[in-house]
């Protein structure tokens, strides 16, 4: 046989693999070779995978945030002592904050912090509420290759990891471990370790005079890939050095964690913002999974969407590739306000995205979601910042909560008698007078047509008509439905909060009985979207809303389906007319495009109604779940109909064995019932042969 000279480069390339025992080796069609497996490094996917370790079981877990990656908002008595700060004495995130105390006051003050935000006790709660099976660990590149003011400062981070690997191992629960932050971050936000792009402003600032305020949201940044241009949302170069670092960062993980076996896997990078290059995001993500493959065979390796969930941004990537799974983060707290309606259809909605992914893709796991339907808790867009118009509407506040580290903490307890500090961001966020923002309460609705209560609600309900529970539960159950029920399974953010917001809280949810304790499987849940499925709701125009805007409304349904076709028809039409039209075309458009993600929106011209309300005798709309029925309504009526006559015919019987005495008789002699005439429980019971008429009276008139 003749050889090639590829050929023969091919050989030796195997013979000297296995002389070294290396994990996986390359040929020269520049494929890699692995034990389960071959990847393909030109086209970024793999062929000839074994399904060694199939993706069979559903994640159901839930976020460690606020621990070894600060965020103001899940831990705000860390970051008080920084109210009334100004550019050199305020920290926004964990960079600013390792910056501003310096290594030694910030590892002090973060040790006692992660002594105590995350504790085994609180591993054991969450594994024995039955229904957690995985954490989601969110670290830092830091931790790992420490530079910046980083050194020092957060020295000691990895004990609490392998004391975390540990007690989830201990107790049966994998642990994804999430790189949440990288080195110039990858989104800008404080959740990535650093804000990026914000600005200082206070030098412009003349009435009144003093005021520290900067800016951020309007003018934010990420540079982890390169420096980025705000005018053309593009990056005018590409950083390799720092790709570089976040890739060595990978190696070291998986060089540290590669044989323990509670790691279920890695989260290369936390939520490259939406601007991030994607063909260089995807070869980060090919090459971070190649150094995953050679040393920890069976890790799942889980990207992120980059805020692009759709099929043609990544459907065919790492096609055929074993172990990956697509992470998408699905929120409802960024939405404008609406009806509890809406917040129902857009959970169960997501199914079909998840179902589009999953074939495009593959595996998808919602990585983070919460039950939040509002912007209101505190510093959640940042330190003593907002986004520009939030929150949408009034929240409310209650008592600052005490610091969980301990009263030693600088900057605690808060001063009660001071209104909000600065420095002030581009928004309004932040304790006053001791008390600090969490959300809003849902209000028992009413037979308002246009079920707007929550509109004109206050923040806060009385006891009496505060829907809460009710709407929190029934939201719950739709998103587990559809998360668990459609894809691969979720994580839930986050596992608690220092303040009192059990809409961002897993185990304060857990403890109002929001989300259920052990299986999640039963009928409740599995049928939670049963109303929406069915189309039990209709999209129709609210009443006393700017006939110009129905109008602009109608007219987005006709381009829509109707494109070319004559509207004067719709400017012609006034008042009740107008918003009948507008239920028509509203209706009509929704129900063709919402499993494709229309929403009953219309710039807030329409709203889902549902069919045959329901009202209690207080006058409240009766929002209990509702369970399909088991069987059809003839079978019930059948069942009612032969159950009756069961009935009827045994009451008919006693009767006559009490009043007849000819039937008595011939009941007592019959073949069947003689040999139980004479047992006590007959006679007890339908009377004995010599007793059972005394009792009844003679007629009036009748012979003696």
């Amino acid at each position: 046989m003749k050889l090639s000279i590829p050929d023969l480069v091919a050989c030796v390339t195997a013979v000297l693999y296995l002389g070294t025992n290396a994990k996986a080796f390359a040929d020269v069609e520049d494929n890699t070779h692995y034990e389960h497996f071959v990847a393909h490094n030109k086209t970024w996917t793999c062929s000839a995978d074994s399904h060694a370790t199939p993706f069979n079981n559903q994640i159901r877990g839930v976020n460690l945030g606020g621990w070894l990656v600060l965020e103001p908002w899940i831990t705000p008595s860390l970051f008080y002592q920084f109210l009334g700060g100004d550019e050199n004495t305020t920290a926004l995130d964990i960079y600013s904050f390792c910056e501003v105390l310096g290594p030694e006051e910030g590892n002090k003050q973060l040790r006692r912090h992660w002594d105590t935000w995350v504790t085994e006790d609180i591993i054991e709660s969450l594994a024995s509420s039955g229904a957690v099976n995985s954490l989601r660990l969110p670290v830092g590149d830091w931790m790992y290759k420490p530079y910046g003011p980083y050194i020092g400062c957060t020295d000691g981070a990895l004990d609490y990891v392998d004391y975390l690997l540990d007690w989830a191992h201990s107790r049966g629960i994998s642990v994804l471990i999430d790189i949440h932050g990288v080195k110039g971050s990858q989104n800008g936000f404080d959740n990535s370790g650093q804000c990026q792009g914000m600005e200082w402003t206070s030098q412009l600032n003349t009435e009144p005079a003093g005021l520290v305020t900067f800016e951020h949201w309007p003018i934010r940044s990420a540079n982890w890939m390169g420096d980025f241009d705000r005018e053309t949302t593009s990056y005018t170069n590409i950083n390799y050095k720092q790709i570089q670092h976040a890739l060595d960062t990978i190696q070291v993980i998986v060089d540290k964690y590669k044989n323990h076996p509670a790691v279920l896997g890695l989260e290369p990078v936390n939520e490259p913002w939406q601007f991030t290059p994607l063909k260089e995001l995807k070869k980060f993500y090919w090459e971070g999974y190649l150094i995953v493959k050679n040393l920890a065979p069976y890790w799942k390796y889980i990207i992120h969407d980059s805020f692009r969930f759709d099929p043609e941004t990544w459907g065919g990537f790492m096609r055929g590739c074993p172990d990956r799974a697509l992470d998408t983060h699905i929120y409802q707290a960024w939405k404008n306000p609406a009806a509890r309606t809406f917040f129902y259809e857009d959970a169960c909605q997501q199914k079909q995205m998840i179902v589009t992914m999953e074939k495009a893709f593959g595996p998808i796991i919602v990585g983070e979601w919460s039950l939040a339907t509002d912007n209101c808790a505190m510093w959640l867009n940042g330190f003593n910042d907002n986004l520009p118009g939030f929150p949408r509407l009034p929240c409310k506040y209650v008592e600052c909560a005490k610091p969980y580290m301990g009263p030693e903490q600088p900057g605690t307890p808060l001063d009660p008698s001071k209104p909000i500090q600065g420095p002030y961001g581009t928004g309004m966020s932040g304790p006053i007078f001791g008390l600090c923002p969490v959300g809003r309460d849902w209000l028992k609705e009413t037979h308002r047509e246009d079920t707007s209560d929550w509109m004109r609600a206050p923040p806060e309900a009385s006891n009496h008509q505060d829907a809460s529970d009710e709407v929190m539960t029934n939201l719950a159950r739709r998103k587990i439905s559809t998360f668990s029920g459609y894809g691969h399974g979720f994580y839930f953010w986050n596992f608690r909060t220092e303040l009192d917001e059990p809409d961002w809280s897993y185990m304060l949810a857990l403890e109002k009985g929001w989300i259920p304790k052990g299986n999640l499987n039963d009928p409740n849940i599995v049928d939670a979207c049963y109303k929406e499925d069915t189309g039990a709701y209709k999209c129709v125009a609210r009443r006393g809303q700017l006939e110009i805007n129905i109008q602009h409304s109608i007219k987005f349904t006709l381009n829509a389906d109707y494109p070319g076709e004559d509207q004067q028809f719709v400017d012609d039409m006034h008042g009740e007319e107008l918003y009948n039209l507008a239920d028509k075309y509203f209706n009509e458009y929704w129900s063709k495009h919402r499993l494709v993600g229309a929403t009953c929106d219309f710039g807030g011209m329409g709203f889902l109604e549902e069919y045959n309300k329901t009202f209690a005798s207080d006058g409240f709309y009766d929002d209990d779940f509702y369970i399909p029925p088991s069987v059809d309504i003839g079978t019930k009526i059948i069942g009612f109909t032969l159950l009756g006559i069961i009935i009827g015919g045994m009451i008919g019987f006693c009767i006559a064995m009490r009043c007849n005495k000819r039937f008595h008789m011939k009941v007592r002699q019959s073949r069947v019932m003689r040999p139980y005439s004479n047992s006590r429980l007959f006679n007890s019971s339908f009377g004995g042969i010599e007793n059972a008429y005394q009792d009844i009276p003679v007629s009036r008139g009748a012979v003696a």
